[in-house]
């Protein structure tokens, strides 16, 4: 899918460093390097920062859904969290499981190295 910089990045996923790594219809994969800012007291990767991943490729996913011209935002989203990270590079998977006009309901995983980091699945509200 080909589509201009200024509708996948945010001024918050570039503060991040997440990387899109692909775009399909109703897809995302977008991937974090583990850098010192996002390390938490226990100098693993934080939890907020791997749901602030799992967000951003929901919303792209979305997009990607019901196209960019039209908005949607988070309305509720639950997290497992499975393994922690000490280094390296994560990835995040986002699909769309249903489009519907009003809501939208999507799913992710988080992996690093083909080991499962969390688990996620959140409602979107088209706009």
């Amino acid at each position: 899918m080909d589509v201009p910089k200024e509708y996948v990045e945010s001024a918050f996923s570039q503060l991040l460093g997440c990387h899109l790594q692909r775009l399909d219809a109703g897809v995302a994969e977008v991937a974090l390097a583990l850098q010192p800012q996002l390390r938490n007291r226990g100098q693993k990767l934080h939890g907020g920062a791997i749901f602030s991943l799992v967000d951003i490729a929901m919303g792209l996913a979305c997009s990607a859904s019901h196209g960019f011209d039209q908005q949607s935002v988070t309305i509720e989203c639950k997290i497992n969290y499975m393994r922690a990270v000490s280094d390296g590079e994560v990835v995040c998977t986002a699909r769309v499981l249903h489009a519907g006009r009003r809501t939208l309901v999507v799913e992710a995983q988080v992996l690093q190295d083909e080991k499962l980091v969390a688990k996620a699945q959140g409602t979107f509200a088209v706009l």
